[in-house]
């Protein structure tokens, strides 16, 4: 299995607890940052499968987001729509070392 790509796309910080962030992923890919209240770091695909809204900028409901065009709503754990069937996002591995935010290749690839 081929070593998952990361790429530094934030510092620890930047990004404000329960609000998010368009960031560029590996492969230049727009992704949408989260900075949970847990503390940690989630990242899905930043365009809404619906219509293309731009999810960073959705409102965060616990673990879900709500695209901000209509109200579409996805896991930022997981990618996935809580009302199957629907659409779901692609998720993104993240990690955070020495203060600084990286940005992997979708789990389970």
């Amino acid at each position: 299995m081929p070593q998952v790509e990361f790429v530094k796309v934030a510092r620890d910080g930047d990004i404000p607890l329960g609000e998010g962030k368009m960031v560029i992923g590996p492969h230049e890919k727009p992704v949408a940052l989260f900075h949970h209240e847990d503390g940690n770091y989630y990242a899905v695909n930043y365009i809404c499968p619906h219509m293309g809204g731009p999810i960073a900028e959705g409102t965060l409901r616990g673990y879900l987001v709500d695209c901000p065009w209509h109200g579409w709503s996805y896991d930022i754990r997981d990618g996935k729509d809580p009302t199957p069937p629907g659409h779901d996002l692609a998720a993104y591995e993240v990690k955070v070392e020495n203060g600084v935010i990286w940005v992997g290749w979708m789990k389970g690839a």
